[in-house]
């Protein structure tokens, strides 16, 4: 292979992870907090709309032309009600959908503190002004990006190894976490969501940590 051959190969890489890195952090976004007057516009803005598109994601005919301030109202009341209650609300958290010992678990269960334990064994330490639990679907999918950030950068310096070994951990997380409860996860929004946006952003997220799992395995074969 050409040097320049290589070059663009390494290139295509650092591409790729800092798109996975980008998406993983939108996702994340999503479900979080209640969705800003900014964040709004950041979705219906030109870096979004045409990604959204190109996935077939339809937000509905409201998200197009509803003002910003009347969707965050909308909005705001759609996460309050599907991931907050006070009624009933489906956890975004690991630990409620999956089982330890065959017994249901709860909230700052064993799956929690695992999940702690990986985040903080990769060096990364939490904002001192959060205050949820690791085990929240935000925080774990903002986990990947900053690992698949991680590995875009160890690309960029020619790190192969240690970019290697960045996928290598994105591989474990996935295994061990995202994929034992993100579907169920998932398919409870799916169902119970009154507004596309949600239905939506449950269905790409679903859809894109199976497929990012699958580009893994063939990045590290």
């Amino acid at each position: 292979m050409s040097a320049v051959a290589m070059k663009d190969e390494q290139a295509g890489k650092v591409e790729m992870a800092t798109a996975r890195s980008q998406a993983y952090g939108l996702l994340a976004s999503v479900f979080r907090a209640e969705p800003s007057r900014e964040f709004i516009d950041e979705l219906r803005g030109p870096r979004f709309a045409g990604a959204l598109a190109s996935l077939d994601v339809d937000l509905g005919r409201d998200f197009e032309i509803a003002s910003a301030e009347a969707l965050r109202e909308d909005l705001g009341i759609e996460f309050t009600r599907l991931f907050m209650g006070p009624g009933e609300h489906i956890s975004p958290h690991e630990s409620i959908f999956v089982e330890v010992d065959g017994e249901a678990g709860g909230l700052y269960g064993a799956i929690t503190v695992k999940v702690k334990k990986f985040i903080e064994t990769t060096g990364l330490v939490y904002d001192d002004a959060f205050t949820g639990l690791p085990d929240h679907v935000s925080v774990e999918l903002e986990f990947m990006g900053r690992l698949s950030e991680f590995e875009a950068e160890k690309w960029a310096d020619g790190d192969d190894e240690g970019a290697r070994y960045c996928l290598s951990v994105q591989k474990m997380f996935a295994e061990e976490h995202l994929l034992r409860w993100i579907p169920q996860f998932c398919e409870q929004v799916i169902a119970r969501a009154d507004l596309p946006f949600y239905r939506e952003m449950a269905r790409i997220t679903n859809e894109f940590v199976d497929f990012d799992y699958e580009s893994i395995e063939k990045s590290l074969a």
